[in-house]
């Protein structure tokens, strides 16, 4: 994924979703705080999004900019319209979002993408195979600091196993030395 093919998928879901505000909460809001993101944080071609004032909309951004769409096949990637609430998100997330606009690259439509740090803590709230290897390459990149994970990590709903996220992120900064 490229910072232009993110102002893509924001102008488009904009439209089909009516809504000029948008959440970007996977692992592609990497490219609001950091755009030349290393490859392999950009590997993904499928972009999170929930309109932000119409949250309804997912559906209809999922069949006009989903999977298999045409927009999908046209470009090479694809907009999942997805409800927030499946993700894990630390409390305060929404007051560090990133905001991503441009006149001409979004139409003035934005994207709010989630922080880096609140990013990495969903993604270990998760515990994927593919989020811990997302997480450790944000650690061996020093794209995050360990510390202010830690304390995103602690600020994760009751659900999470904060303990047990902790201990890893604290193994893999100790591996890394």
């Amino acid at each position: 994924m490229r910072y232009d093919q993110l102002e893509h998928a924001i102008r488009a879901a904009c439209q089909v979703s009516k809504d000029q505000e948008l959440i970007i909460f996977g692992s592609q809001a990497v490219l609001g705080t950091y755009p030349e993101a290393p490859g392999d944080l950009r590997a993904s071609i499928e972009i999170d999004i929930q309109p932000m004032n119409r949250p309804e909309a997912v559906d209809d951004i999922d069949g006009a900019l989903g999977e298999f769409s045409m927009f999908h096949q046209m470009h090479g990637f694809y907009v999942h319209g997805v409800l927030l609430d499946a993700a894990a998100l630390p409390t305060g997330w929404a007051d560090r979002t990133v905001p991503i606009s441009h006149p001409v690259g979004t139409r003035g439509g934005v994207g709010h993408c989630i922080e880096i740090h609140d990013l990495a803590a969903s993604k270990l709230a998760a515990w994927r195979e593919k989020d811990r290897v997302f997480v450790t390459t944000l650690l061996v990149e020093h794209l995050v600091v360990p510390l202010v994970l830690l304390e995103r990590i602690g600020g994760l709903p009751t659900g999470a196993d904060r303990d047990m996220l902790a201990r890893w992120v604290e193994a893999v900064v100790a591996d890394l030395g």
